[in-house]
């Protein structure tokens, strides 16, 4: 069995927003091209009534899986990554009430160096409350460190949401593509 859609897997993760009319589901990039490129040349020509997302879950990790049918075949392409279950995908499971936007964004580390005064530390305190380590007293913390996330302004309504388990993805034809071809496959 081979795939007919080609599998992408070449991003960061996936963030979970929840301050919009609907949850936003956020595949992470580390560079604006990449994440334009492939909205452009993939996910533009999705309809929006056809997206599907899968989250397939295996004990302390879950597959996410999206895909659609494409107004232009030969550009389509699935997108999936492995990732460790966490407090944001739990509350958007409990609280997507069935339909969410799709987004992509960037992702950015931060240091001293690039950050504003403003920023916040992974530590909780502002940039302007270091010098090399954090000048809070009590704190621990050595370095530092922040991040940041550019949501990309372009967005799509995903209505088509499921949560499996592993066990029972033979039933779901995208799911079941996804993880026969990225996993049973190649150990076959």
């Amino acid at each position: 069995m081979s795939s007919p859609v080609p599998w992408y897997d070449d991003f960061l993760g996936v963030a979970y927003r929840y301050y919009d009319l609907r949850m936003n589901v956020v595949p992470l990039f580390s560079e604006r091209k990449t994440a334009n490129d492939l909205w452009n040349n993939v996910v533009h020509w999705w309809n929006d009534h056809d997206i599907k997302i899968r989250f397939v879950e295996n004990g302390d990790q879950y597959w996410f899986i999206m895909g659609s049918d494409s107004k232009r075949p030969d550009k389509n392409r699935g997108f999936f990554k492995v990732l460790q279950k966490s407090e944001n995908y739990e509350r958007f499971k409990k609280g997507h009430a069935g339909e969410a936007y799709i987004r992509f964004a960037v992702y950015a580390e931060k240091n001293e160096s690039n950050a504003k005064d403003e920023t916040v530390c992974n530590c909780g305190h502002r940039k302007d409350d270091h010098e090399d380590t954090c000048l809070v007293e009590a704190c621990e913390c050595q370095k530092f460190e922040s991040f940041v996330v550019n949501l990309l302004k372009k967005k799509k309504t995903v209505t088509n949401i499921k949560f499996l388990e592993e066990k029972d993805v033979k039933d779901d034809s995208l799911a079941w593509n996804c993880i026969y071809v990225n996993k049973y496959k190649n150990s076959e």
